[in-house]
């Protein structure tokens, strides 16, 4: 059942990259890029499994949290131009 698990997972990798490389958009590559930031962490949380160590369950949970903040930090600075930090500088 895990060999069935982390093909599954392999093959999905292999899917996000093609979307990553492909994509039209930036944020189609950004989905993509954050697709593959799931698909470790669940590739984490299986290895734990796989070799009976519960504390991967904790470094997939912090990898989770860093994925979640560096993607909405991306799509907010291609949304607005700008992390927030500093206003936006102005043409004239």
């Amino acid at each position: 059942m895990m060999l069935v698990a982390i093909t599954a997972c392999a093959v999905c990798l292999v899917m996000a990259l093609v979307r990553t490389m492909l994509g039209p958009t930036a944020f189609d590559r950004v989905l993509a890029v954050n697709a593959i930031g799931t698909l470790i962490i669940l590739g984490i949380a299986l290895h734990g499994f796989i070799m009976e160590r519960p504390e991967f369950v904790d470094i997939a949970l912090l990898y989770a949290i860093l994925n979640f903040i560096g993607t909405f930090a991306v799509l907010k600075l291609f949304s607005t131009g700008s992390l927030g930090d500093a206003p936006p500088s102005r043409k004239k």
